[in-house]
């Protein structure tokens, strides 16, 4: 790869774009990300984000040679797989092909799907109308960020190892501190907890906190 710069449609809050600059903090390349702005929303979409990404979803990314790339999870491995490139060395944070490999994807697709479920929920509460409102649909949601915070508790990532697993587990805890302070996630996952506010400490983590 020769591209050395990126083109990034951001949100100050996005749980997925955190992840993608988290991923550019460990790499030591954020400062190669041009943050463009956007106003991303499911209802009304933003024309400018749909011009790299036909979804019209945040985060959405253009290379320098005019190389477009969605979603989150695509956008973190091209930064990695760049930043190992340019410097002749293998990936960091997407583990080559093996088990450790299959681990962290499993652990990327978990975490995703914890604020795919609470980013439903979210609207159901926010931009659904009162009368039209599914009590069970947010129920069932529920469910699902409970029994996906059981199962990070069960299979928690090695602190010591930033690996895309351990970022997007991160990202997804700190987004429902941010958006959920009331959710109480930690009552019962001491473990779990307790890997968090390590992982937390990160520079990266610092330097990417969600915004209102």
């Amino acid at each position: 790869m020769t591209t050395s710069r990126l083109s990034l449609y951001w949100a100050p809050a996005s749980p997925f774009v955190r992840k993608v600059m988290v991923c550019a903090h460990e790499l030591g390349i954020a400062d190669r990300i041009e943050i463009l702005d956007s106003a991303a929303n499911p209802i009304d979409r933003d024309a400018r984000i749909q011009a790299f990404n036909p979804l019209a979803k945040v985060p959405a990314a253009r290379t320098d040679d005019g190389l477009t790339l969605y979603d989150s999870r695509v956008i973190c491995e091209y930064l990695d797989s760049m930043s190992a490139d340019e410097a002749r060395r293998p990936p960091w944070l997407f583990p080559p092909a093996g088990p450790e490999r299959w681990i962290a994807l499993r652990r990327q697709a978990l975490a995703d799907g914890l604020v795919d479920a609470a980013l439903l929920v979210r609207y159901e509460n926010l931009l659904r109308p009162q009368p039209l409102r599914w009590s069970v649909w947010t129920a069932k949601q529920g469910e699902k960020i409970t029994d996906a915070l059981d199962a990070m508790l069960a299979d928690l990532p090695d602190l010591e190892k930033p690996d895309i697993g351990a970022i997007t587990y991160a990202c997804a805890l700190g987004w429902l501190d941010f958006r959920f302070p009331d959710l109480d996630w930690r009552t019962g996952r001491k473990g779990l907890a307790e890997w968090y506010a390590g992982f937390d400490t990160r520079p990266s983590m610092s330097a990417t906190r969600p915004k209102a």
